[in-house]
């Protein structure tokens, strides 16, 4: 088990600004840290990259697509756009020295048909992330697709949704992730939906309901630490908390309060929290 921090809880873009955060959690005990990759070039995330070998600290990344890239559209222009975003984001986590590329890249957020999802656009959703991961496998990088909630999404919001979509992609290089506030609000129970994974996941956000501090609200964390261990997880444990520090990404989250003292509890709590249950 390696555990990790997401750093969307401070930015949507790690610069020198940062390294003394990232000191500080590798000071904390993670082992790596889970950077966003919204914008940014190969000599930004080469520098980026050194700096992380330095501190001696591990990576995954997490990326998300938008309207004008997204692998469900029925466009074929807008299609060949996602998978060259997906292409962009895994060069750039290989740079980083990256294991995992996460996050919801199958479709927009915040965008609805009004509808479920179709055959139609699973089956484009399918095609785009093969040849995506064909391309992760060059690099050495893992695909590991995040199911959202309904609030977020319409198009994967269940556990077994993503294991169908695992299994439709059909590619060694292309697995799905775990993340506890969302299968907090679209699961019944925490051990039933992870062990429908087994075998299909590689990643898991530790989340809790309130997108707070681990350990502090409702989230199952007896059943789900257990669940884990029974289906011998022995991946990344990424932390990962919103605050109000980045309006837009606080709009997008829908994070209208503060829900933490502060984000050092959150990584220092929450780290403690997870060494604690996972020693169980």
């Amino acid at each position: 088990m390696k555990t990790g921090m997401n750093l969307l809880l401070w930015t949507g873009f790690v610069t020198s600004e940062h390294y003394p955060l990232l000191a500080n959690l590798k000071k904390t005990g993670f082992d790596g840290v889970e950077l966003p990759l919204f914008e940014g070039d190969a000599n930004h995330y080469k520098a980026v990259a050194r700096e992380l070998k330095n501190l001696g600290l591990a990576c995954t990344t997490v990326t998300v697509v938008g309207p004008e890239n997204s692998p469900i559209s029925p466009d074929v222009k807008v299609r060949q756009a996602a998978l060259d975003r997906h292409k962009w984001a895994i060069e750039m986590t290989a740079l980083l020295g990256g294991e995992n590329l996460c996050g919801p890249y199958h479709s927009p957020l915040g965008v609805f048909s009004g509808i479920g999802p179709t055959d139609d656009e699973k089956k484009r959703a399918a095609d785009v992330l093969r040849q995506s991961a064909e391309f992760a496998k060059e690099h050495k990088v893992m695909l590991a697709i995040e199911y959202l909630n309904r609030f977020e999404c319409y198009f994967l919001t269940t556990a077994a949704q993503a294991r169908a979509l695992v299994e439709q992609v059909n590619h060694p290089y292309f697995r799905t992730m775990y993340d506890t506030f969302h299968a907090n609000i679209e699961e019944k129970r925490p051990a039933p939906a992870i062990k429908n994974l087994a075998g299909h996941f590689i990643h898991v956000h530790i989340s809790e309901n309130d997108r707070g501090t681990p350990g502090t609200g409702m989230v199952h964390w007896d059943e789900t630490f257990q669940a884990l261990k029974e289906v011998k997880y022995d991946g990344w444990l990424v932390i990962e908390a919103f605050g109000r520090a980045l309006p837009a990404l606080a709009a997008a989250t829908k994070v209208w309060r503060d829900l933490f003292p502060s984000p050092e509890e959150v990584y220092t709590q929450g780290l403690r929290f997870i060494k604690a249950k996972w020693g169980k």
